[in-house]
């Protein structure tokens, strides 16, 4: 590492830990300015009035080196905007929200992960499941049924670590042989609740447990609201099984449908106190009702993300990044992201975070044998 990536990457470590979560003024301040920049404002509060209080309390604790040994000695890693890991393609929606109208829509400052596997790679098809804590019988048979299904299809089942539905999504992902990832509303050395923390500890030695708050960071209720945005963008849909009727899965469908996500929902017995939010959803429109796995693909898969009948808007070519990813594309047939980095000699994560871009112009589609070019009519070139 250069010493200025190594100054960069201590610069993202030291704000995580000065506002720990969502912090939008910081955000700003750190697209304005830069990362090491807006450290060196932090540290010597050289700030505009909107981040003076944020920072005031904890602008003086500046232990990255400490909290890197932490994370190493859990055998785990902290990622940056600037690392090829980090997730950009899932976390450009996350980007594009307005933070006036909620403080936690903003991409989080870095991610402290444990686990074997590439965050990007293991939520390239991904499904967050979540639901009651105080779940029943029906709803964890549910669960388990549609997760197994999935997860020995290949998808990623993503969840929160709570008692309840995402517990048993998580279980079922891993007696499947499938690959779970667990989103933490506390630092990734404090397992919460603490009766999951061995399953937490399976879940990290073939999958992925991940937090944006540092290592130590007590969970608050608060923390939770904000760490749902991170479960919806992480993953392709977001499936509520069981909610009561002040559920907090509720909050991640909210976030599912703000980031242009499927929302999906299992119903339950009428006289069921544990899906009264389930039912609520699907009546109000917020939520599509689903039974079974194949639904949830319906919904849910790479199929679906192709616009048969789109018309692109003009003839430009693309520039940047995306005119290099769009040139990697052959005039038939698909290529995955893999293929197109080398292609274009760009990082893998440039790709992905062009590749969605290229399709909202129209483009480009995808369907589970990569992505390919559109016709004007908006069909595939294959």
């Amino acid at each position: 590492m250069t010493e200025d990536a190594d100054a960069r990457r201590t610069a993202w470590m030291y704000l995580s830990r000065v506002v720990t979560g969502p912090c939008p003024a910081l955000s700003a301040l750190i697209d304005r300015i830069g990362v090491t920049e807006a450290a060196r404002a932090v540290r010597e509060c050289d700030l505009p009035e909107s981040l003076r209080g944020p920072t005031e309390l904890r602008r003086g604790i500046d232990c990255a080196e400490r909290d890197l040994e932490t994370i190493a000695r859990l055998g785990g890693r902290v990622l940056t905007p600037d690392d090829v890991e980090w997730p950009s393609w899932r976390m450009l929606a996350l980007g594009q929200l307005d933070a006036a109208r909620d403080q936690s829509a903003v991409v989080p400052l870095v991610l402290w992960v444990r686990g074997p596997l590439s965050l990007p790679d293991s939520t390239e098809q991904a499904l967050a499941v979540v639901g009651a804590r105080c779940s029943t019988g029906y709803g964890e048979q549910v669960a388990a049924e549609i997760v197994g299904d999935l997860a020995g299809q290949g998808w990623t089942i993503v969840s929160g670590a709570a008692f309840g539905i995402d517990g048993t999504a998580h279980r079922a992902a891993l007696a499947a042989g499938g690959t779970t990832v667990a989103v933490l509303g506390c630092g990734i050395d404090r397992p919460y609740p603490a009766q999951h923390e061995r399953l937490l500890a399976e879940i990290a030695e073939t999958g992925l447990v991940i937090s944006e708050y540092p290592p130590g960071t007590t969970a608050h209720k608060h923390h939770f609201l904000a760490r749902n945005r991170l479960i919806a963008a992480l993953s392709d849909a977001v499936l509520v099984v069981e909610a009561g009727s002040r559920s907090g899965a509720r909050n991640t469908v909210k976030w599912a449908r703000r980031l242009g996500r499927p929302a999906l929902a299992v119903p339950g017995p009428v006289t069921s106190a544990a899906s009264v939010g389930c039912h609520r959803m699907i009546r109000d429109g917020e939520a599509m009702l689903v039974t079974r796995a194949e639904e949830v693909l319906d919904e849910a898969g790479p199929l679906r993300l192709s616009v048969p009948d789109r018309v692109v808007a003009d003839d430009r070519t693309p520039d940047g990044d995306e005119g290099l990813v769009y040139a990697a594309l052959p005039q038939i047939g698909s290529r995955v992201p893999d293929d197109l980095a080398e292609l274009s000699g760009l990082p893998l994560s440039a790709v992905r975070a062009a590749l969605p871009a290229l399709e909202m112009a129209g483009l480009v589609g995808s369907d589970a044998s990569g992505w390919f070019r559109l016709t004007r009519t908006g069909r595939s070139a294959r």
